[in-house]
């Protein structure tokens, strides 16, 4: 007989909450709860401001859940949120910076891959330019920050759940060289992932410092698109050694990007220069060239900025297939010409110092 969601509740509401006294269920503590297969999962989401007397509750909650028959894997993820502050200040000048950016153990670099908007090929490129440093024997690691989007499982081909020797580390998985780790490991391909900003941070500081990543010479980091919580919670946390700027040439998707760049720079992040992606098109029947979404916009850019423009990624459907296939095209087809723009980005950082 399988486990089902109303056993595990039914358990759940055998534990109460240290503060209110209300069972764990009623008090509203737990959250994102999935039973599958055997495996259960949720977040157990409580009051910072009581952090002391939830001391202990997860190891509770795990020794009353693994006695249920049928649990195959357990998965408890503690957060913590705050009481209400006073509103922030948007300038960002006086944002609180609690403890400082501190390295990855065992990370030498950490590049941020960014885009001020979705949809103009950021993940495909981090994917990319990945497996890229990869082949050119860099210690590679990526992790797919973009949570309510992830996308890294399936271009690097990747499946199933990483496992925990401990149930406090992660053991990240790896494919064509590279190192990765991603939320969508964790949740069904199709669920949606609704956390609010304090689960967010807590989800990414978890996977930057739980995540055993060895030794890596640099850490690939594919953000989600805009300059939310997760953006400011890495350059407040990690010590990033640089951001990548992706943007379509479209004056719609530059504006965006634009915003990026200054979020970066009130943070202090080091911008090591931009893509243009779908630059051109080159019809495969008549070998016409057309700039489908503009030209030379980002190039623009870039000079206006004073940082290099790395490279001009064509908008090419093999590209898009290998991404989908789940093998980029660096791997899937290393000696194309659509592979040259990811291999001469790899190779130009790698001569710059930041790889």
């Amino acid at each position: 007989m399988s486990l089902t969601r109303e056993q595990v509740l039914s358990e759940l509401r055998q534990c109460a909450d240290p503060v209110s006294g209300q069972p764990l269920t009623g008090a509203g503590l737990i959250k994102a709860l999935t039973v599958e297969d055997g495996a259960v999962r949720f977040v157990l989401e409580v009051s910072g401001a009581h952090a002391a007397a939830y001391d202990g509750l997860r190891e509770t909650v795990e020794a009353r859940l693994k006695v249920l028959p049928g649990l195959k894997k357990l998965s408890v993820v503690m957060t913590a949120h705050s009481t209400p502050k006073p509103p922030p200040d948007l300038k960002l000048q006086r944002r609180a910076e609690p403890a400082g950016p501190e390295k990855v153990p065992g990370v030498d670099r950490i590049i941020a891959v960014a885009s001020g908007k979705g949809g103009v090929g950021k993940s495909t490129i981090a994917a990319n330019l990945a497996c890229a440093l990869a082949a050119e024997g860099r210690r590679v690691g990526l992790l797919d920050a973009d949570v309510y989007g992830p996308s890294q499982p399936r271009m690097l081909g990747v499946s199933g759940r990483p496992a925990s020797p401990d149930g406090k580390t992660i053991l990240p998985m790896r494919n064509f060289g590279v190192t990765m780790m991603s939320i969508g490991l964790m949740t069904n391909e199709d669920q949606a992932v609704v956390w609010r900003g304090p689960m967010l941070m807590g989800a990414l500081q978890q996977m930057l410092t739980q995540v055993q990543w060895g030794a890596l010479d640099v850490l690939i980091v594919d953000l989600p698109p805009g300059t939310g919580d997760v953006q400011m919670t890495l350059a407040q946390k990690a010590q990033l050694d640089g951001a990548i700027i992706v943007s379509t040439p479209q004056d719609v998707a530059l504006l965006d990007a634009r915003k990026g760049i200054d979020m970066f720079n009130q943070l202090g992040t080091t911008i090591i220069g931009m893509i243009e992606n779908m630059s051109t098109h080159i019809c495969s029947q008549c070998g016409h060239e057309e700039h489908v979404f503009g030209h030379g916009g980002v190039a623009a850019e870039a000079e206006k900025l004073g940082v290099p423009l790395l490279a001009e990624i064509p908008l090419h459907l093999d590209i898009r297939l290998a991404a989908d296939g789940g093998a980029p095209i660096v791997v899937s087809r290393p000696e194309s010409a659509q592979a040259a723009g990811f291999r001469s980005v790899a190779q130009a950082l790698i001569a710059s110092g930041h790889a």
